[in-house]
């Protein structure tokens, strides 16, 4: 069916955010958002599935922000009752989310802050206590502010569950369920994801009033501007030899691995091999998290290895390559990691590397994601090979010190050792306070990082298997399965906060 309206005035935003929408270069809905806006903006309870990288960010931030404007006309905020909700399952999704919905709240004279376990909860009471319009939050942190009566959420308008199917599942459905109940019952709810199936049906059933489903695409589409290849290695050696051809390229690439412990072990043998990497995992300190992703979003760094702690939450414009160096245990994993690249109506290619030991399994795995490829084997020779990896970057000495340490020094621009030592010695000591800045409706400070890291692999022990980025992670840092009641706030503080990964994509049509 073709859609007759696709502006998003004609859609009935109101003019104050048109306005910033038209700045930011967003003058045409995207599907989802042309599919869902009426029902939203009506205050109607939403289901909304479009597939990854559709706009389904946008499509909830504008009803969210518009249903709200006026309602704290008067000096009418209040401390510690916020308006708006807005839950998804991981901190760099919570960052990246907030960073959508705060230039649209700034118009509207709405503050936005964020809530999510691995840093100090100072500032983030300091937020509540000043009075915050729109809360974007992991589950675990929020239940635990709302034990400790920092928060309540009985003002609550505006409710939105993002990355649904996984917030349905049974690590996060005991709190994200309290979490609901919570709010009034006469609020609005909002569901959005790729996918609507898991434990959404007891969660649509228990909090949604009279949904409307509006669905853009099947619960296992994929994007058509994504080109997927499966390459075969003979060998252990070969594979490897493969992963670093496809990490040399100059553009920007994802390596998703299954374990912690494969994902820093990579970023530091690309690293040292003179292609600059960073690691993006459960184990490493927020503020490493934050400044590996905003070295490679900022583009110091071309190459992110990352465990399914980024198949949700990265949202970076202009990734060409994601490669599966290790196949995922499930197809939605395979979408959603997939999904990091040909965003927002861009193209992009998805690598899927195995051996003939895993020929079975990869392929059934594609089977379940309605993935039609034919596999190819291949090594660091062949043609087609070369022609997917394309110019290749220059290579980066190391500094002497160990790339592990985020040590690298990059030329052209993409990076510097100045300052490496400084950094070390600062990320180490206790922090001071300021760690996540919430309550700024400009989202903080957005300086680059210079230099990777992998420091903080300490912060928490190392889940055994894959689980361990998901809801056991959670579970430990306050953001997933919440902790006994009673448990002390959590962990170690640390500086850098969610300022690092504020950077993201504005621009990248979430």
């Amino acid at each position: 069916m073709t859609e007759t309206t696709s502006t998003f005035a004609e859609l009935g935003v109101p003019k104050s955010l048109v306005s910033v929408l038209d700045a930011a270069g967003k003058h045409e809905a995207f599907p989802i958002q042309q599919s869902t806006l009426p029902s939203t903006l009506a205050g109607r309870d939403v289901l909304g599935r479009g597939k990854t990288g559709s706009g389904k960010t946008l499509a909830f931030a504008i009803p969210l922000v518009a249903r709200l404007a006026g309602a704290v006309s008067g000096g009418k905020r209040r401390p510690g009752r916020p308006l708006g909700l807005v839950l998804l399952p991981t901190r760099e999704l919570a960052t990246q989310v907030a960073a959508v919905i705060e230039p649209l709240a700034k118009a509207a004279g709405l503050t936005v802050t964020t809530v999510f376990g691995g840093v100090s909860q100072r500032p983030q009471e300091t937020a509540f206590r000043g009075g915050v319009d729109i809360v974007v939050a992991c589950p675990g942190r929020l239940d635990d502010l709302m034990k400790q009566r920092i928060v309540n959420l009985d003002a609550i308008e505006v409710t939105v569950l993002d990355e649904a199917d996984h917030m349905a599942d049974l690590g996060f459905l005991p709190v994200v369920t309290r979490i609901m109940n919570a709010t009034p019952q006469s609020g609005q709810r909002l569901l959005f994801s790729a996918t609507l199936d898991n434990g959404v049906d007891k969660l649509v059933k228990k909090f949604l009033n009279d949904p409307i489903l509006h669905s853009v695409d099947e619960s296992n589409s994929h994007v058509a501007a994504m080109t997927h290849h499966v390459y075969e290695a003979e060998t252990p050696e070969a594979k490897t030899a493969l992963v670093h051809a496809l990490a040399s390229g100059k553009g920007r690439r994802i390596m998703f691995m299954r374990t912690k412990h494969q994902a820093k072990k990579l970023a530091k043998q690309l690293t040292a091999s003179g292609i600059p990497a960073v690691d993006l995992h459960g184990n490493l300190s927020q503020n490493a998290r934050d400044r590996n992703l905003a070295a490679f979003s900022g583009g110091e760094v071309n190459v992110l290895v990352a465990t399914d702690v980024a198949a949700r939450g990265v949202h970076v414009d202009a990734i060409e390559l994601v490669v599966h160096v290790d196949p995922p245990a499930e197809h939605k994993a395979y979408l959603h990691r997939s999904g990091r690249t040909a965003r927002a109506g861009s193209e992009g290619d998805v690598v899927t590397l195995m051996l003939p030991s895993q020929r079975k399994d990869t392929e059934m795995l594609l089977r379940r994601a309605k993935i039609g490829v034919t596999p190819q084997r291949a090594n660091v020779n062949s043609p087609f090979v070369a022609e997917l990896v394309g110019e290749v970057a220059p290579t980066v000495r190391p500094v002497p010190g160990g790339p592990g340490s985020g040590n690298v020094e990059v030329s052209q621009g993409r990076g510097t050792s100045q300052g490496a030592n400084a950094r070390r010695k600062r990320d180490a000591a206790p922090a001071r306070g300021g760690a996540a800045r919430g309550g700024s409706s400009n989202g903080g400070g957005r300086g680059r990082a210079a230099s990777s890291s992998s420091q903080g692999s300490s912060a928490s022990r190392p889940a055994r298997g894959q689980a361990g980025e998901g809801a056991a992670q959670g579970q430990r840092r306050g953001e997933g399965r919440p902790r006994r009641a009673g448990a002390s706030s959590p962990a170690a503080p640390s500086r850098g906060g969610e300022r690092g990964s504020r950077r993201a994509s504005w621009s990248s049509g979430q």
